[in-house]
């Protein structure tokens, strides 16, 4: 979870920027923007892992969703 503190760091920081940068505002936010995904496809793949760590926890949920 130390890398999903760091790239929410770097999105945090590219949008600081942003708020300062007038004249490269829309870049700035569009680094936010690659970093935010960048988060995102991080918690997805540590989702994975822990599902994968316990498979019998994700069946039992996919039968509760089922049901």
């Amino acid at each position: 979870m130390n890398r999903l503190v760091e790239i929410r760091r770097q999105e945090h920081f590219c949008r600081e920027r942003a708020l300062h940068d007038s004249e490269r505002k829309s870049f700035w936010l569009a680094e936010a923007e690659v970093w935010e995904q960048r988060a995102l496809d991080e918690i997805a793949f540590h989702f994975r892992e822990c599902n994968a760590e316990n498979p019998s926890h994700s069946i039992s949920a996919q039968s509760l969703n089922a049901a």
